[in-house]
């Protein structure tokens, strides 16, 4: 039951939160044509504060008062394009949830293919690399090669640590290898 209660009491929480409720209605206009034209050239447009939202999602301030300029210079008669650029002469590009491609945003657009490019050159060699067999990085003479084998002054080394490590460890812990003979 608490549970339900608990549901019932987050659903209400996010549908109080949703995007319509920062509409108010004052805001809207009277004519259903004039007013879809309004809402879908807000959601094409920044919230300055927000930064995240357009301004028909947020209840910032500053996104009421562009709603506001918005529905004036839609009543006004202009067109979708003349608000956009009234909006974008006074806050810049950024003003626009989708900037256009142009010398100033060129950057915006081309970080994420920059950013693409440079781990595909960084991946590929790298996977490369560790997909070679092992013959081939030992210098590709094989497995078995002098290049992999150790001389015999490496080997007594070797032989030599081992037994260190060997007398180092408990009765009770035996080193790993095969089982003594009895």
């Amino acid at each position: 039951m608490v549970l339900l209660v608990l549901g019932a009491l987050i659903v209400a929480a996010l549908l109080h939160s949703s995007p319509a409720s920062a509409l108010s209605p004052d805001e809207q206009l009277k004519n259903q044509t004039l007013e879809h034209r309004a809402r879908e050239l807000s959601a094409e447009l920044r919230c300055l504060v927000c930064q995240n939202q357009s301004i028909d999602d947020s209840d910032a301030p500053l996104a009421k008062d562009l709603r506001r300029i918005v529905r004036e210079r839609i009543v006004a008669g202009d067109t979708n394009t003349q608000v956009k650029t009234f909006l974008v002469e006074r806050y810049g590009d950024f003003v626009l949830l989708k900037p256009p491609f142009n010398l100033h945003t060129l950057l915006l657009w081309l970080t994420p293919a920059l950013v693409l490019g440079a781990t595909l050159l960084y991946v590929v060699p790298a996977m490369r690399r560790s997909a070679r067999p092992l013959s081939e990085t030992a210098g590709g003479e094989g497995a078995g090669s002098d290049a992999t084998r150790l001389s015999a002054q490496e080997e007594a080394r070797l032989a030599e640590l081992m037994m260190e490590r060997d007398a180092a460890l408990p009765a009770t812990i035996t080193a790993p290898g095969p089982p003594a003979k009895q």
